[in-house]
């Protein structure tokens, strides 16, 4: 049975016409039907991704170092009938999810500029995973490897002289049950495509 990642679950949430799946919900689901009939994963990479993975740990240091904490990375993934996930930080009763920006240009100052539609079903995600009912984005800005700077300005991505309380901004959100359902709504027609785009293939590709 088709489960979505926490991670990618915005992109089904959307609505289209009416309360079905979106154009773009359907334009993502019709790729995981292709791979899923030509057994392959669609693998994504960029210069923002490797900075994320490559220092991940840098920005958990930096967060605890603001916090007075000693928070270390989850490594367990949860899941149920719709979703599943690893969030990055699971305090006990509050889900923290680390977002590395790329350079002080793209780093968010404010939490209102950190909002963004798609990790907050990734939280929401995590919070109905973990059943808890806060959870919090964590943007952290340290400074980027330099394999990774190339020609930009070093100035925009050599960060660790500025005060560790100006690098990170916090996003907060509560859970709410009744988005969960809706979760469980766009899943449901999710998986309901899936299966009509992968007969779909096979069908036409019959001889």
């Amino acid at each position: 049975m088709l489960k979505f990642r926490a991670s990618s679950l915005g992109e089904i949430m959307t609505n289209g016409k009416g309360e079905g799946l979106s154009a773009g919900a359907k334009t993502y689901v019709e790729r995981l039907a292709k791979e899923f009939v030509y057994g392959y994963d669609r693998v994504v990479t960029s210069k923002y991704m490797d900075k994320g993975l490559q220092v991940e740990d840098q920005s958990i240091d930096l967060l605890n170092s603001v916090l007075f904490t000693s928070y270390t990375k989850n490594t367990e993934r949860k899941e149920n009938d719709w979703i599943t996930g690893e969030c990055d930080i699971f305090t006990g009763d509050q889900i923290i999810d680390i977002k590395s920006s790329w350079s002080l240009e793209t780093f968010p100052c404010m939490s209102e500029q950190g909002v963004d539609s798609g990790y907050e079903w990734q939280l929401r995600a995590y919070m109905w995973l973990w059943d808890v009912d806060q959870a919090q984005i964590a943007y952290c800005l340290v400074s980027t490897p330099e394999h990774l700077i190339g020609y930009e300005n070093r100035s925009i991505h050599i960060v660790d002289h500025i005060n560790p309380e100006l690098r990170v901004t916090f996003v907060d959100y509560k859970r709410d049950k009744s988005l969960e359902e809706k979760i469980v709504t766009k899943v449901t027609q999710a998986r309901s495509y899936f299966d009509e785009v992968v007969n779909k293939i096979a069908k036409q590709h019959e001889r």
